[in-house]
């Protein structure tokens, strides 16, 4: 684990190096700064935190809690932003997992390292992020290796099944069709994320220019020209033109970024 912790020694090592990296609520409200939802992912976020606020009344009523959180989507689309942000609301540190670092190629090593995962998640209270979920989550019916493969899904199911007490399960994947039904059914909360809508873009372009000095209002334009960008994209496409600016001693002007773009030449995709 990158970051200072008491209880980093329980978690296993992949490859020589931690898979984890643990960040605290200070950090994930700097990373969250410029974070924009949609209307529903957004609803969902803050119903899910209200509940959390009335567990008291649920368990009076016999309703379970949610605690397991599945986000699909392509990339750059504000997963891993969510993350962060659940974790800074709920004031717990949250724990970035990359799953394809610990898969290993020894037998049962891979289940092994799930299990220890969850286990320190069950000790600790945190956030514990799954990224890239569909490298231990894919669907058992058609991989070639289907054995090893089924021993880590059903390890997982195990582990899912028993997760409980005050952490939270957030997992992320880009290839949602490529999981494991049974994984699926073991979320209480899921979220779908999309490229960004016209809306989102300028609102995103407006909070991540902020009181950076301008040449006009760019955001309308500046959001046309970056149609079909991720936030990912629109992040650097916006940081470049910035950096022109700061370069030319100017304020930021629509043609530094239309420069940027070019020269950025972001994969574009159709807003659905």
């Amino acid at each position: 684990m990158n970051k200072t912790n008491k209880n980093n020694s329980r978690l296993p090592k992949a490859k020589g190096t931690d898979m984890a990296t643990v960040y605290m609520p200070k950090e994930c409200a700097r990373k969250v700064r410029h974070i924009v939802l949609n209307e529903c992912n957004q609803r969902i976020i803050d119903e899910f935190m209200m509940i959390l606020d009335m567990k008291e009344k649920f368990i009076e009523q016999d309703v379970p809690m949610p605690n397991k959180l599945v986000m699909s989507g392509p990339p750059g689309t504000g997963k891993t932003l969510t993350a962060f942000y659940i974790a800074e609301r709920l004031q717990l540190p949250l724990v970035l997992v990359r799953l394809d670092t610990i898969i290993h190629s020894h037998l049962g090593e891979t289940a092994s390292n799930i299990r220890k995962i969850f286990d320190f998640a069950r000790l600790s209270p945190c956030v514990l992020f799954l990224d890239e979920f569909d490298a231990i989550a894919r669907t058992r019916d058609n991989n070639d290796e289907v054995k090893e493969m089924s021993r880590v899904v059903n390890t997982l199911l195990q582990c899912m099944d028993e997760f409980e007490g005050e952490s939270i399960l957030v997992a992320a994947t880009n290839l949602a069709d490529e999981l494991d039904h049974a994984v699926w059914r073991r979320f209480d909360t899921k979220m779908d994320y999309a490229m960004p809508s016209d809306q989102d873009r300028q609102h995103y372009i407006q909070l991540l220019i902020g009181s950076f000095a301008t040449i006009g209002t760019l955001e309308h334009t500046a959001s046309t020209i970056l149609s079909g960008c991720s936030f990912a994209d629109i992040e650097q496409i916006v940081l470049k033109a910035k950096r022109k600016a700061i370069i030319e001693d100017s304020a930021l002007t629509l043609h530094q970024l239309q420069t940027a773009y070019e020269e950025y030449n972001p994969k574009v995709h159709a807003y659905v």
